[in-house]
C-alpha cells in the first residue's frame, strides 16, 4: 500500500491509500497499530510528509562510492547523527536556504528513509525488517560549511536547519518492498541527473542499521531512519554544485516515487 498524509477540504490532517490512477481513499485507525482502507474517496488539498517522525536518525558515509568520492575510509560502525523534527518538510514545499545563519554551501543528498512501525529495542539483524512499517524518499539537505567548519566538529548544526528534512511523497508499506537494498535511487536538479545509483551499495544495509540503532536504545514507532546517500553530492563535484534560490530538486526511488521541492532564500525581517 502507498500511504499518503494530507490536508482535506476542512484543513484536517488525514491518511489515505494512494492508488495507481492517482486517486486516494481514506484510511482509518492507527498507522502504528491497526488501520484499514475505508474505500471512501479522499479529497487531497495539500500533500504532507507521510509521517510526522518521532525521531529522525541519520547515517553518514554509508555508500562505498560516496566514501570514495570524499577520500574517506570505510567506517567500522555506522556514523550516526540526528535532525530535529522541526527540520521536516512536505513534498512540494520549499527548501529554505539559511540567511540568518548564512550558508552558501547547501547540498542535496537523496536517501532511502525507513519508518519504524513498532517499538524496536535490541533487535537482531534477522528480525529487523519485521519492525519496519515502510519506506519513503528523503533529502538530507546539508549546509556543508556549518557541517564541516562552523559546527564545532558536530554535524547537527549543518543538518537541521528548518526544511532540511523533506520526506515523501508517500510511505510504501514494507510488504511491497521485500528487499530495501535493491532499489534504484536518484537526484535530479533542474532537470539534470546528479545522483544515479542503487541502495545495494550501502556499507551497512537496512537490517544492519536497525540492529545497530536499536542496540541498548529504544526506537519508538514513527522513528525515521535516513540511510545515507550515494556518490554525486554537490560538495564533491569540481567545481562544487550547491543549491540556489530558484532551483528545483527531485529525489526519486524505484517503487516509491518522486519527492520534489523548490529552493528559496530565507526571508529575514528588516
Amino acid at each position: 500500500m502507498k500511504i499518503i498524509r494530507f490536508l482535506n477540504d476542512a484543513g484536517e490532517v488525514c491518511l489515505g491509500s494512494q492508488h495507481d490512477d492517482g486517486t486516494a481513499t481514506l484510511l482509518e485507525g492507527d498507522l502504528f497499530g491497526d488501520f484499514r482502507d475505508t474505500g471512501t474517496p479522499a479529497t487531497v488539498q495539500k500533500l504532507l510528509a507521510p509521517v510526522a517522525p518521532a525521531d529522525i536518525l541519520c547515517i553518514g558515509l554509508n555508500y562505498r562510492k560516496h566514501a570514495e568520492e570524499g577520500g574517506q575510509a570505510i567506517p567500522e560502525y555506522p556514523v550516526l547523527f540526528m535532525k530535529t523534527s522541526s527540520a521536516l518538510q512536505n513534498p512540494g514545499d520549499p527548501i529554505v536556504l539559511p540567511r540568518k545563519l548564512a550558508s552558501d554551501a547547501v547540498d542535496y543528498e537523496c536517501e532511502l528513509v525507513v519508518i519504524i512501525g513498532r517499538e524496536c529495542h535490541n533487535v537482531s539483524r534477522e528480525n529487523a525488517l519485521d519492525y519496519v512499517l515502510g519506506y519513503t524518499c528523503g533529502n538530507d539537505v546539508s549546509a556543508r560549511d556549518w557541517q564541516l567548519k562552523k559546527g564545532g566538529s558536530q554535524w547537527c548544526r549543518g543538518k537541521t536547519f528548518a526544511t532540511f528534512a523533506p520526506l515523501g511523497p508517500c510511505l510504501v508499506t514494507a510488504d511491497e518492498i521485500p528487499n530495501p537494498n535493491s532499489l534504484g535511487i536518484r537526484t535530479v536538479l533542474n532537470g539534470q541527473m546528479m545522483q544515479d545509483w542503487n541502495t545495494d551499495d550501502m556499507i551497512f544495509d537496512v537490517p544492519a542499521l536497525i540492529e545497530f540503532l536499536s542496540g541498548s536504545t529504544v526506537l519508538p514507532p514513527g522513528t525515521a531512519i535516513f540511510t545515507g546517500t550515494p556518490h554525486g553530492v554537490g560538495g564533491a563535484r569540481k567545481p562544487p554544485v550547491f543549491l540556489q534560490d530558484g532551483d528545483t530538486i527531485t529525489i526519486e526511488i524505484d517503487g516509491i516515487g518522486k519527492l520534489t521541492n523548490p529552493v528559496v532564500n530565507e526571508a529575514i525581517a528588516g
